[in-house]
């Protein structure tokens, strides 16, 4: 999710005055995104209903897109694998599936919903590849319980994930890292990879740089990364 947007959970069709990035996820994009009442509709059913894929085609799901570059970039270089998105802000969610869009991808969705509650959305084997990108580090101590990465929704993941499958992190916030190394450890994963700074570590050159890494490597921040697989 887009940061600072864990808590506020609206429905959609309950705003008074809809914005124009809620009337294009309502109108525009309403085949290409979902607000959270119809994108539950789907649970195990993405590949046939909404993709019209075969069962086996992988499913990819990046959790909080941001504005979008990554989730495009990523739609566009694996046109073989499909991808959903999970963004609570209207804004990001829209800028996300109109990039995708312009680059000509049929590959990508993207879903209204909190992402602490996947369970709502996918089945368990449903998913592929999970991405978290940059989530809300929620600093100080007391906030901490926000975070997404916790040993629950490690487990959940696990379930929802299909075996062999990965798990990728990259966060700007050392704190939160060290934080997330300890859930991952005790987590049912595979740790394959783990680095303090990313773009000074072998996995630099396959590593796509998103809008929020941009910002924070201008800034000089070191970006910690983790990958790990479901065995």
């Amino acid at each position: 999710m887009s940061r600072g947007a864990h808590i506020h959970f609206s429905k959609t069709r309950d705003l008074p005055k809809p914005s124009a990035y809620v009337q294009a996820l309502l109108g525009e994009f309403s085949h290409w995104a979902f607000d959270e009442e119809r994108a539950k509709d789907f649970k195990d059913q993405w590949r046939s209903k909404v993709f019209e894929k075969p069962e086996f085609t992988p499913l990819d799901l990046e959790i909080g897109t941001g504005n979008g570059f990554h989730f495009a970039h990523y739609a566009q270089k694996h046109p073989d694998r499909l991808l959903m998105g999970i963004e609570l802000k209207y804004k990001p969610l829209i800028q996300s599936i109109r990039r995708a869009r312009r680059a000509g991808c049929e590959n990508a969705r993207m879903v209204r919903y909190n992402a602490a509650l996947l369970a709502d959305l996918f089945a368990p084997g449903e998913l592929d590849r999970v991405m978290v990108h940059f989530p809300d580090p929620w600093e100080k101590l007391r906030q901490q319980k926000h975070r997404l990465i916790q040993p629950e929704f490690m487990r959940l993941c696990h379930q929802l994930q299909r075996p062999g499958s990965q798990f990728e992190f990259k966060t700007d916030s050392a704190d939160y890292f060290a934080w997330a190394k300890e859930v991952f450890s005790s987590s049912p994963y595979e740790i394959l990879a783990l680095s303090e700074d990313l773009h000074h570590s072998a996995y630099a050159e396959s590593n796509f740089i998103t809008h929020f890494e941009r910002i924070f490597l201008r800034q000089g921040l070191p970006i910690h990364y983790a990958l790990l697989r479901r065995p």
